[in-house]
């Protein structure tokens, strides 16, 4: 038996909510993103004035790189 289809505003419905779940949880992972950052960056910062030489390693250098846009820019 065929399934009954759905209307056209049920459709409509489901994918606005979906549009501003999705949404939220995108906001949610770059708030998320930016603390990591800052917490690479103190990290990175305290090194430094212990005199460890991060430039050498690859993580360390993603994340000095100040040209970095942020994901408003990159979307």
């Amino acid at each position: 038996m065929a399934e009954p289809q759905a209307s056209r505003d049920e459709q409509v419905g489901y994918h606005k909510g979906s549009i501003t779940t999705l949404s939220k949880e995108r906001q949610e992972l770059a708030r998320i993103l930016s603390i990591v950052d800052q917490l690479l960056a103190m990290h990175l910062a305290e090194l430094k004035k212990l005199g460890v030489d991060v430039g050498a390693e690859p993580e360390a250098t993603a994340v000095i790189k100040k040209d970095k846009k942020p994901i408003e820019d990159i979307l």
